[in-house]
């Protein structure tokens, strides 16, 4: 899989169209996204790329590693990753480690609370945002579904991988595992460094100053980004008026990667606008998920889509956890955030939106590439045998619990 990857890595850009990038900057600017100039952000599609990349880099830190995860599972990457932060530790290296509680207690293999004490014990100092218990009603609502790493001030990692052997392996009831992280130099990793700390603060109570995590605030490329942090509350709205801004500005192409788009009626209502102007929308989708659920209500959005004109591609290579988009092939965006209610409205996010064609043509090709050689298009007939009656069924009746699943 990471062969034919690279494959559409090295195929040529098709830079259509230029514009609609200001003026999404400047509605983000005015949801007061914060924006850097002259970051490399290297685009990493397989989970053995990620771990390959994220763990040399983390091998050579000097002064710290910080990882937020939602979760980080027991078996053969997670051990490898944490002997990994036990050997750093013992050399001097501050290391600091989040995970969701939600997250964890839901995982097949998760962290016992023995084996977090033996990594404090060697100085991994780790900590569970929202600790499962009961009532555990608090569960239902905000969780921190962010996927972030930094190290030494140089470099940030964000996208949509958790830590887990089955991103390389996949698993025999969905097959290959396929999603979307990247590595960031320059400006911006100030900026995931300061989410880290805030949330850090907010799980353990220790007041950090973030800027003492500050490496060298210098360029390294030519991408601009804005950093789209959501969190409950005070930011509650962002990601969704952000995604509703990209898609409001398309002038010519829109394409969609997205694990469970349940959508909200505020990013379904601007897909709808750019479908009445002519703008070509392209949404893929997999066919297979590990959701039980998610998938029926999916099938009721995506005719709903189909029906207004757009394309939409089912991925048969097995299970496709990305969450991404591109935009008149000048904008995009990469992170941890899903079109569906829990994400846009309940969870802690962090999605970086990208103003540079090469790295948005990047991910034009790679969906070119999985739409030519592992995708059926929806068709009216092809919903009709994919979904049966039951299943249709099931997902107008579930509608109303979108936010909960």
């Amino acid at each position: 899989m990471a062969a034919t990857v690279f494959m559409a890595l090295s195929m040529p850009f098709h830079i259509h169209a230029q514009g609609g990038d200001s003026l999404t900057a400047s509605a983000l600017k005015e949801l007061d996204v914060p924006f850097f100039d002259g970051n490399e952000a290297v685009l990493l599609p397989t989970g053995r790329m990620l771990f390959d990349d994220m763990l040399g880099i983390v091998e050579k830190a000097e002064r710290y590693v910080h990882m937020e995860f939602y979760n980080f599972r027991n078996d053969s990457i997670g051990n490898a990753t944490f002997d990994l932060l036990k050997k750093k530790a013992s050399q001097g290296v501050e290391v600091k480690v989040l995970f969701d509680g939600f997250g964890n207690f839901t995982s097949s293999l998760p962290f016992t609370k023995e084996e977090q004490a033996d990594l404090r014990k060697h100085g991994v100092r780790i900590y569970e945002f929202d600790p499962y218990r009961f009532p555990y009603i608090n569960h239902s609502y905000h969780r921190d579904h962010r996927k972030i790493v930094t190290v030494d001030g140089h470099t940030a990692y964000t996208g949509g991988m958790n830590v887990g052997d089955y991103y390389i392996h996949g698993r025999p009831s969905i097959g290959k595992w396929r999603d979307m992280h990247m590595r960031i130099h320059g400006p911006a990793v100030a900026e995931f460094e300061r989410l880290f700390s805030e949330m850090w603060e907010k799980v353990t109570g220790e007041e950090t100053d973030s800027t003492r995590y500050a490496g060298p605030n210098t360029s390294r490329g030519n991408v601009r980004m804005g950093v789209v942090n959501r969190k409950p509350g005070r930011r509650s709205g962002i990601m969704r008026k952000a995604y509703a801004a990209a898609i409001d500005n398309a002038q010519h192409s829109i394409q969609i990667v997205n694990a469970y788009p349940t959508l909200t009626r505020t990013v379904r209502r601007s897909l709808y606008r750019a479908l009445k102007r002519g703008v070509q929308v392209d949404f893929m989708v997999s066919a297979n998920s590990d959701e039980a659920l998610t998938p029926s209500i999916v099938a009721i959005e995506m005719k709903k889509l189909m029906k207004r004109g757009a394309n939409v591609y089912y991925f048969e290579g097995g299970f496709h956890h990305s969450k991404v988009m591109t935009v008149d092939g000048s904008y995009c965006t990469v992170g941890s955030a899903n079109l569906d209610a829990r994400s846009l409205m309940f969870d802690y996010e962090a999605n970086a939106f990208m103003f540079d064609p090469v790295v948005t043509n990047q991910l034009y090709d790679i969906f070119e590439f999985d739409k030519r050689a592992f995708c059926t298009r929806l068709t009216p007939e092809d919903f009709k045998n994919r979904f049966p009656l039951s299943q249709r069924l099931q997902g107008r009746m579930l509608f109303f619990l979108k936010p909960f699943l």
